[in-house]
């Protein structure tokens, strides 16, 4: 590291110039992002996924990037009403790229809806949807009509997610500042943070651009980009400042406290961002894309903050120096590691140690017990704000007929031959599978008949759609899928050789689920162990990145575990309004544990790696715990609270899916920050003793580090 950091301060103003330009091209790149994004839950390989590849090629349909028109009168049965609404219809559809309206259906007295089928996919349909409304004449007799459906759903919600990115920014950055002049004082240095964050978002920014031109990418990067890179930002160049500030004390060169300050806080940084980006990176291997790309979006988070911890970070401290990070007032210095709160308590905790874990690991564990009533969905039409057009018109259909109007279940038959949907042995199935559908509960209706909607033009494929009660990602919803597959396809009976497959809205959900969970296990155990291999390298230690791993599976659990609290069982429904939902989406679990395994890691890293130096300076693990808590203490828990705010910019917004998301994430964060690291971390270190340092020489070898000794040191009671 300290060959590196000199290499780079000799070049520091080539630095400079590679960081300005990818402000200026990431940001700019960033501005055109959001046109790009769009939420789509394919999963390959399934059947649901099958079924909707043959509606695209043999129907001309892809259920994603169709539009559902509906109209609202006095009487939708008035005479001549109708012919004119199908009017309107077949007008708006030649506004979409080989657009083929639908016969226009009653939804009860008011409501009268119809559908334009195309091939567009999700992104082309969100940038149609302007074109389709103005195309769309209002017929005589209606007293207000709407355009929704997928694509138009994400065109109206763009702008709120802007605005609830501008919303948590404006939590976040004043909170930041208050922190930063806190532990600075009034000093240039406060600013460093903030031009560091610039960089790295505006790199993380810029890449996810040429990204979401390649392959469809979730509407959240923006806002988890922004946000959650501010925090880890922030954080990192915090902490790499505040220890540079330690270091001029002991150097009068201030290159010679940069590559000091590097060597031991810009390492911490590097493994502390190689750690979230392993945890992140394992999302990539996950079979469905949105998963897969929510992966690389969070993977360029600690990539393009430990290429600037590398590069831009020395540059700027010699850039500032030994006066621009000077406080002209406030700010208080470091401390005597012998005296202050966090070395009492550590010693405190010395004394006592199993009182401590016990008390620790009681509330750590009630924390985290809820999480055995978290119920999952797969998504939610119900977790955003009703004002948009196109929830306007979900909410009238689904008040008509039910949600499955909207995101129906379209059942695929394949016939294996030309004219085979023709055959009388194949009408009689398909009639009762109609009857058997007619008969569910969670049916509101069955549309199918012998059209070119619902037969494709060789004769050989079916659709029939089921009109559903509930909402897609529903727990009733989920349920009818299971008795779908498993008891009403088979009792229509159709012939030997005829394949029937369930797709549409609530078979993709079911299927994503069953998809990300039997799939988490493996990620969980790729990142388990691919985390214990970098924390050994870094702490030199068999045990402690055992330990490590162990209490950040707790603290992810907790945050589990607050999930339920707060958004099933209504815990800040009526102070912050938050939503209120018996189920978690489906995404959020293993998107959090990938995130959190790496950013609890952070404090983590910066703690013993304090103790760690202690120790090989030749103290006693009792002195060495209470050095490391105590240097750490105070800046840890700043970058804690700098972490909780950035999150709760996420928490402030009216998306449910990014509040789950920072609300798990702030928890996780102000747990592993308080009780994790201020207890149990230094009662089990106490409990462990000297066998906290040890690493043998063959495993040294193999990670390629200095082994470390078991064998107690003359005077050191270990």
């Amino acid at each position: 590291m300290a060959a590196w950091t000199r290499f780079v301060l000799r070049h520091r103003r080539a630095v400079l110039v590679f960081w300005a330009a990818v402000v200026v091209t990431g940001g700019l790149a960033g501005t055109k992002l959001t046109p790009l994004l769009t939420n789509s839950f394919s999963v390959p390989g399934t059947d649901s996924e099958r079924a909707r590849q043959l509606l695209q090629q043999h129907f001309g349909d892809r259920p994603d990037g169709s539009f559902t028109l509906v109209f609202v009168a006095r009487s939708v049965a008035a005479p001549g009403l109708r012919g004119r609404i199908q009017v309107a219809v077949d007008t708006a559809a030649r506004a979409v790229p080989g657009g083929r309206p639908s016969p226009v259906l009653l939804a009860g007295r008011h409501v009268a809806y119809a559908a334009i089928a195309s091939t567009l996919d999700l992104a082309q349909a969100k940038r149609r949807t302007v074109a389709v409304r103005a195309a769309l004449p209002l017929p005589r007799g209606v007293e207000r009509d709407y355009v929704t459906g997928a694509g138009p759903t994400q065109h109206d919600l763009d702008p709120i997610f802007a605005h609830d990115l501008t919303k948590g920014e404006g939590i976040a950055l004043p909170i930041a500042l208050v922190v930063l002049l806190a532990v600075f004082g009034l000093s240039v240095a406060v600013t460093m943070p903030f031009l560091f964050a610039a960089c790295t978002i505006s790199g993380a920014l810029g890449v996810m651009y040429w990204v979401a031109r390649l392959t469809p990418t979730p509407t959240y990067v923006t806002n988890l980009i922004e946000l959650v890179g501010l925090g880890i930002a922030i954080d990192y160049s915090l902490l790499v400042v505040y220890r540079f500030r330690e270091e001029l004390t002991r150097h009068d060169d201030v290159d010679d406290a940069i590559v000091r300050t590097m060597e031991t806080a810009g390492r911490a940084v590097v493994f502390s961002g190689a750690a979230v980006a392993i945890g992140l990176l394992t999302l990539v291997a996950l079979p469905m894309p949105f998963m897969r790309m929510m992966g690389i979006a969070g993977f360029l988070i600690p990539v393009a903050s430990i290429l600037a911890a590398g590069t831009l970070q020395p540059t700027l401290l010699h850039l500032y120096g030994r006066r621009g990070t000077a406080s002209r007032l406030g700010g208080r210095g470091h401390d005597d590691p012998d005296r202050g709160f966090w070395n009492w308590l550590a010693r405190s905790i010395m004394r006592r140690p199993l009182r401590y874990l016990f008390a620790g690991a009681a509330v750590a564990l009630a924390l985290a017990l809820p999480a055995l009533r978290l119920s999952l969905t797969p998504g939610s039409s119900f977790g955003v704000p009703r004002s948009p057009q196109a929830i306007q018109g979900f909410d009238v259909l689904r008040r008509a007929i039910g949600p499955g109007a909207v995101v129906p279940t379209r059942i695929v038959v394949d016939t294996g031959r030309p004219g085979g949907v023709g055959a009388p042995d194949v009408q009689a199935a398909l009639a009762r599978l109609a009857a058997e559908l007619r008969a569910d509960r969670e049916t509101a209706g069955v549309v199918f008949g012998s059209g070119a909607r619902f037969v494709d033009p060789t004769g050989r494929y079916a659709q029939v759609l089921q009109l559903g009660r509930h909402d897609y990602g529903q727990p009733q919803a989920q349920s009818f899928v299971a008795r779908l597959r498993g008891r009403l396809i088979p009792a229509a009976r159709f012939p030997r050789g005829v394949v029937v497959l369930a797709g549409g809205g609530p078979p993709q959900g079911v299927d994503f689920l069953h998809r990300v969970f039997t799939t988490l296990p493996w990620l969980i155990a790729a990142v388990l162990a691919l985390t214990y291999v970098l924390l050994l390298r870094a702490f030199r230690s068999l045990l402690l990145p055992l330990k490590a791993i162990v209490l950040n599976l707790l603290s992810v659990a907790a945050s589990y575990g607050m999930l339920v609290v707060v958004f099933r069982y209504g815990l800040g429904h009526d102070t912050i309004g938050l939503y209120r939902d018996p189920q978690v989406e489906g995404w959020i679990p293993p998107f959090l544990f990938a995130t959190l395994f790496g950013l609890s890691m952070d404090y983590e890293v910066f703690l013993v790696t304090r103790m760690r130096e202690a120790w090989d300076g030749g103290v006693d693990n009792v002195t060495a715990v209470a050095h490391g808590l105590e240097r750490t203490g105070r800046i840890v828990t700043a970058a804690a609270v700098i972490m909780v705010a950035a999150f709760s910019g996420l928490v402030a917004g009216r998306i449910v899916g990014l509040q789950e998301f920072g609300v798990g994430l702030a928890v996780a964060i102000a747990i592993d920050a308080t009780l994790i690291r201020s207890v149990l971390v230094p009662s089990l270190m106490a409990v462990f003793g000297r066998w906290n340092w040890w690493l043998p020489a063959s495993v040294a070898r193999l990670v390629r580090v200095e082994p470390s000794p078991l064998a107690p040191r003359p005077g050191a009671p270990g």
